[in-house]
């Protein structure tokens, strides 16, 4: 279903595998095993999650090994963070639609995703705080 939303298949898999990991999260050898995948496809997963902010790396005293679950509230800091990003994007959109006075169709696509880039940019972080204040954290 993620990749359906567009995200790249092995990161999807690591991160559903990470939504029902144990308590402590899984190493990256746990999660190659229940994957039945190489190690170093989940090293690559693990990477692309943990700069989208989804997967935090655990420490465990005594054990060497980097253990991995999904971020606290990771879906909400997503959305909040890429907040900033749809309002670059609608400001290229404006300056394309700027350049391109000949063509009056490009125009208005450009403005009316410009719009709607910047009404995610004032909502998205919006329905965050919502979502938090219902759930009481």
């Amino acid at each position: 279903m993620m990749t359906a939303a567009g995200m790249a298949r092995m990161p999807a898999r690591v991160m559903m595998a990470l939504v029902g990991s144990p308590d402590e999260g899984y190493t990256a050898a746990e999660l190659a095993e229940r994957l039945g995948v190489s190690a170093a496809a989940v090293s690559g997963a693990v990477r692309y999650l943990q700069t989208m902010h989804i997967v935090q790396r655990l420490s465990r005293a005594g054990d060497r090994r980097d253990r991995y679950d999904l971020a606290d509230d990771a879906f909400g800091g997503v959305v909040t963070g890429n907040a900033p990003l749809y309002g670059r994007l609608a400001d290229l959109m404006d300056r394309i639609a700027d350049e391109n006075t000949d063509a009056p169709i490009s125009v208005a696509r450009a403005r009316e995703t410009a719009d709607f880039l910047r009404f995610l940019t004032e909502r998205m972080p919006r329905l965050v705080d919502e979502w938090r204040t219902a759930r009481g954290t």
